[in-house]
């Protein structure tokens, strides 16, 4: 057993000295302000395992079955300070250790969808130029609240390493190869664990931010180190250094989250060999802290942790400049911490962003407007889609079109009915009406005269008792009552028929007529038979009686 750990000791010494060699070298021609001369190393080759998800799925548990990751709903509010960040110092002493204390840093950040980002060196694009930037250079100029290193990078040259997301861009895409992830999809839920190309491809919810780290630290509040060893690594070699890797103690940089969705970032400070925390004492640390799911991030001289722009941690790497001071490490990429932002920035063009929240339009929602209220299958099919929510066919109401309208109302949004509690066809508005009325509508009340459905029947009332359209039954004009046996007399009593009225009416006419032609002709006759003549007299020998007398002689 002392073998073989001497044998690993000097193994993982040994490459530690050629990979600080070449690092130097790397950094006299960069002019980089460490020498990175702590760097942690999972893998002999690299940091990246050559196996596929079927391999890591074949060491899992059997608890997990084929779930190779887990999810978890993310705390989506509002609430003030947008992260807080809480520095610790505890003392890790045990079996021969005296006296051992380690301190860093634990930020737990809300609202992780719009307050978090993964970040490429330098900024975007930093990823295909394969430069490495202090946490400092990156973080100043994105606002970062607070802000730590995060993946891994290519010791020969540079570049970032595993699956990198940054606000929802795919920088680099790892093809399936299995380091243990870290990512916020579109929908919000945080995601920890190993997953397929598919799975990071996927499109119908998206990842909004992935980063990938080596070893699965938390597994649903269990530590999950062991099953991580055999799911990540499958050559000897490499399992040896791999051990070393897990075993040994540094500055560790860690990211996780809480039973609340909180996102927790966790950084301690260390020197590999000398200070700082192995991996099982990392995950024993962040389980009694609250912790349910965490993966381990780039550490060792790497680890580096920034207040609004302004390194806090203690780094290893001596200077280049000058050994007597300290520096932080050029690195990969960064996760920065900062106040709430709308994803995407535009709301997806149907809204306005307001204090980081998205404010949409009319007819769209989501935390990016981006989907209408109503969706194509949820207007069935009574219904179309559009930005104003479910437009319904004709006779059909509801927020997904399937409520018919109610009782007495039809047509579009039902907005039509028909009167005097009517009962209507709820599509085409065809009327049934009820006793008393008539009408397209129902809206007229029966004719004077007749009552009962459609109007159909004829009312049985004098002219003093007109009858209820509804009923029937009779009521006098003066408010008095019509006894049935008026009614009855009414009905009994002999009548005269239009028919007869109208022969009376043209006899009495003719008899007239005919009086009127007689006499005419009576007249007639005398005129004829006695005529009238005239004698010419002269006016002067008219006087006095002897003009009347002779007026009297005419004939």
């Amino acid at each position: 057993m002392a073998t073989s750990l001497a044998t690993r000791e000097g193994l993982r010494l040994v490459l530690m000295m050629l990979v600080g060699l070449h690092v130097r070298q790397l950094g006299i021609r960069g002019a980089r302000g460490s020498t990175d001369v702590d760097v942690l190393l999972p893998y002999a080759e690299g940091h990246d395992p050559s196996h596929c998800l079927r391999y890591t799925r074949d060491y899992q548990s059997v608890t997990h079955g084929e779930a190779t990751y887990q999810t978890w709903p993310s705390s989506r509010h509002d609430r003030l300070p947008v992260a807080q960040s809480t520095v610790f110092i505890s003392d890790m002493s045990g079996g021969a250790d005296s006296s051992r204390w380690v301190h860093g840093h634990m930020t737990v950040v809300q609202d992780p969808l719009r307050t978090l980002s993964v970040l490429e060196p330098g900024g975007p694009g930093g990823c295909e130029k394969n430069p490495r930037v202090t946490v400092e250079e990156t973080a100043a100029p994105a606002g970062c609240l607070y802000a730590q290193n995060a993946g891994f990078f290519n010791i020969t040259t540079d570049r970032c390493v595993g699956n990198v997301v940054s606000d929802g861009r795919m920088v680099r895409d790892s093809k399936g190869v299995q380091n243990a992830q870290f990512g916020i999809r579109k929908d919000s839920s945080l995601v920890f664990g190993y997953l397929s190309q598919e799975d990071v491809l996927d499109q119908s919810n998206p990842f909004v931010q992935l980063v990938s780290g080596v070893v699965w630290l938390l597994r649903n509040g269990e530590v999950y180190i062991n099953q991580s060893l055999k799911a990540e690594c499958d050559k000897i070699v490499d399992m040896e250094v791999f051990r070393d890797f897990v075993d040994v103690r540094s500055a560790r940089t860690a990211v996780g989250h809480d039973a609340n969705g909180n996102v927790v970032l966790f950084h301690v400070d260390g020197e590999t060999l000398k200070r700082g925390m192995n991996l099982w004492e990392v995950a024993e640390f962040l389980k009694n802290n609250g912790v349910i799911n965490a993966i381990n991030l780039d550490g060792g001289g790497s680890s580096s942790f920034v207040i609004n722009g302004t390194l806090v941690s203690y780094p290893p790497d001596i200077c280049e400049s000058d050994s007597r001071w300290r520096c932080a490490r050029p690195v990969s990429t960064v996760l920065c911490v900062h106040q709430r932002r709308c994803r995407p920035a535009d709301c997806s063009g149907h809204g306005d962003c307001v204090a980081g929240r998205c404010q949409c339009q009319e007819g769209w929602q989501g935390a990016a407007c981006d989907s209408l209220v109503c969706s194509p299958a949820a207007s069935g099919p009574h219904g179309v889609c559009t930005t104003n929510g479910c437009l319904c066919a004709a006779g059909w109401r509801g927020e997904n079109c399937s409520e018919k309208c109610l009782t007495g109302y039809y047509g579009d949004g039902c907005r039509h009915t028909c009167f005097n509690g009517a009962v209507c066809n709820h599509d085409n508005g065809h009327c049934t009406c009820p006793s008393g009325f008539h009408g397209n509508f129902c809206e007229q009340v029966c004719p004077a005269g007749l009552y009962g459905l459609s109007c159909a029947e004829e009312c049985q009332c004098d002219d003093q008792c007109p009858c209820d359209p509804l009923t029937g039954s009779c009521a006098s004009l003066s408010g008095g009552r019509c006894s049935a046996w008026r009614r009855q007399a009414y009905r009994d009593e002999p009548y005269l028929t239009e028919q007869t009225w109208l022969i009376i009416t043209v006899t009495l006419a003719s008899l007239l007529l005919i009086r009127l032609v007689v006499h005419f002709l009576r007249a007639s006759w005398r005129w004829l038979l006695f005529g009238y003549s005239y004698t010419q007299v002269a006016l002067s020998d008219l006087k006095g009686e002897a003009l009347t007398a002779r007026l009297l002689q005419l004939h």
